[in-house]
């Protein structure tokens, strides 16, 4: 049996699973390398892997085909230097298709994100580009991209953020909701400083979730805390060395100690309160974040 140009011997339904992704991982490879034929070496190497691994031990065919083919387009954009034709001309862009050929080709060009937006991933560090490319095109949770990046669900959040930011252009909030974000932020640390309890809860949302990386949980903090009065209870008279701030466009708080963030926490705030707590202590990630101190 052949998948793609190779010659495999094996299971005949695996090797049907395998084509049944073959579109969407292609897309996906092409998202990340911007480039057709690297994008077919891609899905080709993930099938050899998958061919050479234990396959009844895969619970998620397709989750675990994403991951795989995320990571290495990954390593072949950090590996080798990248061929600009897809990108800058489009005449050479038409011949990769019909290089390709068949109606498959089409529809990978009719899906794949635009060209614009292809040149602007040009502009994202590969960690970015694949944070952004999986969960924002192609709806896979921070979870599952922490596990490609091999960072912590916080930091590839933060990663996606910064992609985001750089994509579109501009700030991610509207001025007046980056200002209302910031008043809740100081409101917040106020009553955590003064130890004010139902000033805090007020502020909070009644199922309010707070998660903390997996450093943070090494320095002492619990992973998850849910429920307004709870959350309050982890803050209520503490965040004295606290700053407001926005780390990378999300307002939130920071604690620096000489110049360097030691640990983030990211409000996500909707109408007014704040529904989700996000505590950042991994080292990697906060380096790699844009923080604005508000004070």
């Amino acid at each position: 049996m052949v998948v793609g140009s190779w010659a495999v011997t094996g299971d005949t339904a695996l090797v049907e699973r395998f084509e049944e992704q073959r579109s969407r991982l292609r897309r996906l490879a092409y998202g990340m390398l911007s480039n057709h034929s690297d994008a077919d070496e891609a899905v080709q190497e993930t099938w050899i892997r998958l061919d050479a691994a234990d396959a009844s031990g895969i619970d998620n065919l397709g989750g675990w085909l994403t991951t795989v083919t995320g990571r290495i387009s990954l390593d072949m954009i950090r590996s080798r230097s990248r061929r600009a034709g897809i990108v800058a001309d489009s005449e050479d862009a038409a011949q990769s298709v019909d290089a390709v050929g068949g109606p498959e080709a089409e529809a990978v060009m009719a899906d794949s994100v635009s060209r614009a937006l292809l040149v602007v991933l040009e502009t994202l560090t590969p960690a970015e580009r694949l944070a952004f490319v999986l969960h924002d095109l192609f709806a896979v949770p921070f979870d599952d991209i922490a596990g490609v990046l091999e960072r912590s669900p916080a930091a590839t959040k933060m990663l996606a953020s910064r992609a985001r930011h750089k994509v579109r252009g501009g700030p991610v909030s509207e001025p007046h909701s980056s200002r209302e974000h910031e008043a809740i932020v100081v409101a917040f640390l106020d009553a955590a400083r003064t130890g004010n309890l139902m000033g805090l809860v007020a502020i909070l949302h009644p199922d309010v979730v707070m998660h903390s990386d997996q450093r943070a949980i090494e320095m002492g903090s619990p992973g998850t805390v849910g429920g307004a009065e709870n959350v309050a209870a982890v803050f209520s008279g503490r965040a004295l060395g606290a700053e407001a701030a926005f780390i990378d466009t999300v307002a939130g708080m920071v604690w620096i100690v000489a110049d360097q963030a030691k640990v983030g926490w990211e409000f996500t705030i909707d109408n007014g309160q704040i529904v989700r707590i996000d505590m950042v202590a991994d080292n990697e990630a906060l380096a790699d974040a844009e923080i604005q101190r508000l004070s």
